[in-house]
């Protein structure tokens, strides 16, 4: 592990200084866990992004999933 400085508005940390206290935790251990929380968030929206871009790119035929209607079983029989 790394030690870094940070500099952040004095709300933020006494936001954060009553959070981890509540949940019994330290600045450090909580600040991971944000960061490592965004950076999985900001994953999923680039992947999501890139999943739209492809079907901008190549759309959706109107009968491209037919083939599979008769193959659906949702179980009310």
């Amino acid at each position: 592990m790394r030690t870094i400085q940070m500099t952040l508005d004095d709300d933020l940390v006494k936001s954060v200084d009553k959070v981890v206290e509540e949940l019994k935790t330290t600045r450090s251990a909580f600040t991971r866990t944000a960061l490592r929380e965004a950076l999985d968030r900001l994953e999923v929206r680039r992947l999501e992004e890139l999943h739209r871009k492809g079907y901008e790119a190549h759309p959706v035929a109107k009968d491209e999933f037919s083939v599979w209607e008769n193959e659906q079983d949702w179980g009310d029989t």
